[in-house]
C-alpha cells in the first residue's frame, strides 16, 4: 500500500509518527507495520528496504520532542488525544 507521510531523519534511519491527527486510535498503517515490520519505503527517488520498530523511553521522547519543535501541529495532535502517539523507526536493511 502507498501511504505518503512525514518523516524525520534519525541517523541512517527514518522516524514516522502514528499521530492520526490526534484521533482516538492508531492509524491502520501502524498496526500493519507492527504485524509486518519488513517493508520498503520511497524517500525521494530511492526505494529502501526497512525494518520497523516502535521506539520507547528516552529514544521516543527525543525524537518526538524534535518533531513537535519542528512541526507544532504534532504538539496539537498530542493534546487532542489521551493515547501516547507511537513513534516508529524504520531502519535500513541490507
Amino acid at each position: 500500500r502507498l501511504q505518503p507521510m512525514m518523516y524525520q531523519a534519525v541517523d541512517d534511519a527514518f522516524a514516522v509518527f502514528a499521530s492520526y491527527a490526534g484521533g482516538p486510535k492508531n492509524p491502520a498503517w501502524f498496526h500493519n507495520l507492527v504485524a509486518n515490520p519488513d517493508a520498503s519505503v520511497e524517500v525521494g527517488t530511492d526505494v529502501l528496504d526497512v525494518t520497523a520498530r516502535v521506539c520507547e523511553g528516552e529514544e521516543r521522547e527525543t525524537i518526538w520532542s524534535t518533531q513537535k519543535e519542528r512541526y507544532p501541529n504534532f504538539a496539537e495532535y498530542e493534546q487532542n488525544t489521551t493515547r501516547q502517539i507511537p513513534v516508529v523507526v524504520l531502519e535500513r536493511r541490507g
